[in-house]
This record gives structure tokens, sequence and C-alpha cells, in this order.
């Protein structure tokens, strides 16, 4: 079964940083990068999301249309683009190409995440809403490319808490259930002709039941049955459709690609294996059908290669943009011509379409052109020990002009991640540069918990929020200390989910060590947190229970570890921001601790934001919470007036 992160569904994407400075010579002073504009950092991006139609005739892009992102599409050897999208409201939250004619979309309403499907001509006519049902979730379970008119989705709309499998027809909305869900199924998988043919359950909330069956017309029957702790991800069936490709940790502590028999219920081969980390992606030539790379993230994300034609691919690309991340996003059919996407730590990177058969690359458009990376700072990647002598790594961002041997008593921005199951990524993260370039060190750790180190490393995680977890941060921010880089005066904590729950247990289990804290759709309370979450989480419930801790059976653990039964050791300033309508963090996790803190006369700034959900997508209302957060931090750790 797939881990589910319990906050933060992860993931995003491919971000943050890289540049560096040395003192100037002979003045022992620091050539400081000059201050950028807080809307730079985090405008909308110019072009972004590029996709190729299946013909490799046409490419789309999301770009800013009355400030939020739609879809544009334009001719390969064109000039101009057509938008087909007019959303004033909310980004479009995804989209691919259905047809070379037609083009699917995702949306939900003020951050609620109920997403609804439609779909539009690439000209920008005929729009449709496809599955736009009150208060129910779409999710894409196929987009049968093989198949122009049709989709395979899953939706909500008979049960909030689980998702039935739809074939539904794009061009008369017309839909057909392939199976109704029994009320544990949390994935649904097609083989390659897009038949219907695998499920993943959740059997007693913590045992996984892989399901299989040989035609759609036989009974799903099970295959094997596991813990929820040891895992056997399907990714897609073998070319034959008789086996599986599948990520697993079956019988060892680090995942590793393997073929599975759903006949037999046994693994019959190894492809791969890496010794420190979780190998967890598998990418293949649907046109050529062979297996092409895995991928796996050390500091930064690597690939093994399966396929000679992909790694020369690779090779090619890296000829001219080895300097930069580089990731193919998409290609046409028949695998003729792609998109590539690069990015560093200190660029947001550019799109480029490479035709193979001419061999001609060219750059299509640069993400975020007004960011000057030579301005941006170098994302380090550290580790230290933690008390109980485990390895955390993490990334130190200091401000340019500092290194690790120059860097002394900086004003310090500790910035634990979400997830919390999900682990801080090498890239281009806005936040980070923002908070470097205003003259802060920031440090992102993976601690306990965090993925892709291996099953022993995250089930140390297990009902250790508030405790083992937090003392990894707290270590962190001690080996600073000791490092002589962090001014122990001048140092804040700021995170977003469980990093904003961790920005409460910062300031409530260790008030003294941090001068101010930012807490962005935190947790506050886990008894609330377990009795809020949305309906279609609710077969995992005993899974939750079993990571966090039971709201009766650990009562005391609970509330031990909820920081608002606690708000009374805080003693630095915090500021909270919360979206009235996060499905996630219900917004009385917040709400309750902004009161507990008035009831203590605790100094609390709130901002509320009526259209948002689990973080903040509308530009205008990113550009309130990083402004006062701004204002926030130079008041309370920023350099003082002599």
């Amino acid at each position: 079964m797939k881990k589910i992160c319990f906050i933060c569904l992860i993931c995003l994407s491919a971000l943050s940083m890289m540049a560096l400075i040395n003192s100037c010579a002979n003045s022992g002073t620091v050539k400081k990068a000059p201050e950028i504009p807080m809307k730079d950092f985090f405008r909308n991006p110019e072009k972004t999301s590029f996709q190729i139609s299946p013909n490799g005739e046409f490419f789309s892009f999301l770009a800013p249309y009355e400030k939020r992102l739609n879809i544009f599409v334009q001719a390969v050897d064109g000039d101009s683009a057509v938008r087909v999208t007019s959303e004033t409201a909310r980004d479009i939250a995804g989209y691919f190409w259905a047809n070379n004619n037609r083009l699917l979309f995702l949306k939900d309403t003020g951050g609620d995440e109920n997403y609804s499907l439609y779909g539009v001509n690439r000209d920008g006519t005929e729009l449709k809403a496809l599955t736009e049902f009150p208060d129910v979730r779409t999710t894409i379970i196929d987009d049968l490319r093989d198949i122009e008119d049709e989709v395979i989705v899953g939706l909500n709309k008979r049960d909030p808490r689980v998702f039935d499998p739809y074939r539904l027809n794009i061009e008369t909305g017309e839909m057909q259930m392939l199976a109704e869900n029994p009320g544990n199924v949390q994935f649904w998988m097609t083989d390659h002709d897009g038949k219907l043919r695998v499920a993943g359950a959740i059997e007693d909330g913590v045992n996984a039941a892989l399901m299989y069956r040989e035609t759609e017309n036989d009974e799903f029957k099970v295959v094997l049955k596991t813990n929820f702790k040891d895992e056997l991800n399907p990714q897609f069936f073998t070319f034959d459709n008789e086996k599986l490709y599948a990520v697993s940790n079956l019988e060892r502590d680090k995942k590793a690609p393997v073929i599975f028999n759903p006949e037999t219920g046994e693994i019959e081969e190894v492809l791969y294996e890496n010794d420190q980390y979780d190998v967890e992606g598998l990418s293949y030539s649907r046109k050529r059908k062979v297996l092409t790379s895995a991928s796996y993230t050390s500091w930064k994300r690597q690939q093994y290669f399966f396929d000679e034609q992909t790694r020369q691919l690779f090779e090619r690309l890296e000829k001219e943009l080895g300097e930069y991340e580089i990731v193919i996003t998409d290609t046409d059919k028949e695998e003729k011509r792609f998109i590539v996407r690069t990015y560093s730590d200190r660029s947001r990177g550019a799109y480029y379409f490479y035709d193979s058969e001419t061999d001609e690359l060219k750059k299509v458009a640069d993400v975020s052109p007004w960011i000057d990376e030579t301005n941006m700072a170098k994302m380090l990647p550290v580790e230290y020990l933690s008390r109980d002598s485990l390895t955390i790594h993490g990334y130190l961002t200091l401000p340019k002009g500092h290194t690790m041997e120059t860097a002394k008593n900086l004003p310090v921005v500790v910035n634990p991640h979400g997830g919390p199951w999900a682990r801080d990524n090498w890239g281009f993260n806005p936040e980070v540069q923002f908070l470097a370039n205003r003259g802060y060190a920031v440090l992102q750790m993976n601690f306990r918990g965090s993925t892709g180190y291996g099953k022993e490393f995250w089930e140390a995680s297990f009902k250790q929020w508030g405790q083992s977890m937090q003392d990894d941060i707290t270590d962190g921010v001690n080996w600073l200390i000791e490092k002589g880089i962090a001014d122990p005066e001048r140092i804040a904590i700021y995170g977003g989910s469980y990093g904003g729950y961790a920005t409460l247990a910062g300031l409530t289990f260790t008030p003294d060590l941090y001068a101010a804290g930012v807490d962005y759709v935190g947790v506050s309370n886990l008894f609330t947190l377990l009795e809020t979450i949305p309906p279609y989480w609710e077969p995992m419930l005993d899974m939750f229970y079993e990571m966090m801790g039971h709201p009766k059976e650990d009562s005391l653990l609970l509330r031990q570890i909820s920081p608002v039964f606690h708000a009374d050791k805080i003693k630095a300033p915090l500021f909270i921001a919360q979206g009235a309508n996060d499905p996630r963090v219900n917004k009385a996790e917040s709400d309750q601790m902004v009161e507990a803190l008035k009831q203590r006369g605790i100094e609390v700034q709130y901002m509320v934001k009526d259209n948002e959900g689990h973080g903040f997508r509308n530009e205008e209302n990113r550009f309130d919470f990083y402004a006062a957060m701004e204002k926030f931090l130079e008041e309370h750790i920023g350099e003082k007036e002599e």
C-alpha cells in the first residue's frame, strides 16, 4: 500500500536554491545580495506546467490571467498562444491533454479540495463540466492516452468516504461505474489497455490487501496481505499485462523496484536496489514498451537507467543543460518530441522543446525570468546526529556572501517540513530564498519519519509527534548554535501543516530556544485533528492511530503533545495564518490556539483568509502572508538598531 501523508499531500513537485559569494577581499565584510521585492519571490510564474499534445503539434502551459493560472495553447511552430480557460476565482489545479483537440482540467472552490473535472477544446470552445457535483472530489485513475474520448476517474459521489471508479466519456459526459468500492479500497489501477484490474485496500484499519483480477469480467481476489508498514506499491503492468512493476520494502528496509506476479503473490525479481535510500520512482516508454529508469533522492534527485536509449537522451540534454537538474516532463505519442524542464537551487529554471529527429533543443520559456539566480543563495546539504545517534540529513541556506566557515552569529529561521511523512528536497524554494535574501540563515531538516530513508527511519516517528521528532529539530538548532552559525538570541521557527505543528511544539516544549514562531495552517490539538479529517481518510483512521496515537487509549500522550493544552508555556510572540476552508487542518485548530494564548495575555497575530484552504494559492493572499511574516520576523529576530 502507498503511504499517505496525513496532512500534506505530497507532492509537491521540484523546488529550492544555489549561489555563494566569498567575503570581500581585504575588507573582511560580506557582499550582500540586493534586497529583492517580496512579490518577486511569490508572484505567479510567467509560464509553467508545459505539456505537449499527443500528435506533437501543440504545446500547452499555465500562465496568469486576472491573477489566476489558466491554460494556454500554442502551435509548436507558432508564435502566439490562445487562452482556453478564463478562471478568475482560483488557479487551475492541474490539467492534461485528453486527445489532440481536447484538454481536461481540475479546479476546486475556495481551497475545499473537492476537485471537479472540466473539458475544453484547444481553441477555447466547448467548455464542459464533467464531474461538477456538490461536495464530491474527483481523482484521475487513468487518462487513457490510447482511448481518445474516455478517461477513468474516481468519485466519492455515492459515499463521501470512498472513491468508486468510473469510465467517463469526455464528449457526452456519460459515466459507467466499473466497480463498487466495498468501503476499504484506497487506490485502483488499470493495465496498458485501460482495463481496471488492480485495487489496493486497507483491511482492519492497519492491514493492507492487494487485489487483482485477470479480466474486468472477473471478481477481484486478494493476492497479498501485509501490515501497512510493509509495502508493495504497484506502479504499472509489465508490457504483456500479466505481471506488475512495483516498488516494495517487503523483507527489506529500503524500497526497491521489483516484478510482482499477481497470480502467485510472489516477488519474482528485484530490479535495482540502493542500500541508503528508498528507490521510489519508475519510468517507462509507452511507445517502445521498455522500462527506462528508476529514481531516488539522496541530497539531490538521482537516476538509475535500465535503458540505453534513455541514458543517451539525458546525456544529450546534459551537454547543453548540465549546469541544471533536468527532468523530461512530457512527450508526444511517438516519443519524438519532448518537453524538458530545468531547475536548480537558485533558479526556478526553464522549459525547453526537444525534437529528437532534428536534434534541435530550444528554450520555450523561463518560469520566473525576473529572478536573477546570481542573487540567490546556495542550498547546502548538511547532516548532524540526533541525541539518540540517528543521522539527520538536511539543508542549510546561508545569506549570499556567507560560507559555512565564515557564517557567525546569524539570525536563523528553522523551517521543518509538512507531512510529516514527506521530506525536504534540493531545488528552488521561494520561501527559503526570500528569507535568505532578508539576511536569515534557513535550516531545513528531514527529521525521523521523513520519507526516502527506509522503513526503520519512518517507523521511528510513530507516536513521536512533539517528542523525538521534535528533538530532531531541537538538535539541529543546537548544532547550529554549537557551530557558532546561529545567534542563540535570534532564532525563529516557521512551518506549514505539520511544520506548523512543529512550530507550536517548539515554542511550547522548548520555550527558551526560539525568539518567535510562525505557524501556517498548523495543528494545535491532535484530538480535534483526528475528529475532523476528511471523510475519505476515515478508512485509514486505525493506521493514523498507530502512527500518532489513539484518542482514548493514548489520551494522556495526545494531551501531552498537543500544544493547545500547554499554551501557558509559550514565551515568544507568535504569528498564525489559516485558510478558512482547510479540509485537512480545520480552522478550529488555529482558533483554539489563538484563544488559549489570548487568555494568557501572550502576543499572537492571526491571519485568516476566507477563500483559502490548506495553504494560500491565490497570489494576493500569498503577498499578504509573506509581507506580514517579513515584518513579524524583522521585529523579533532582525538586525537591531544601535
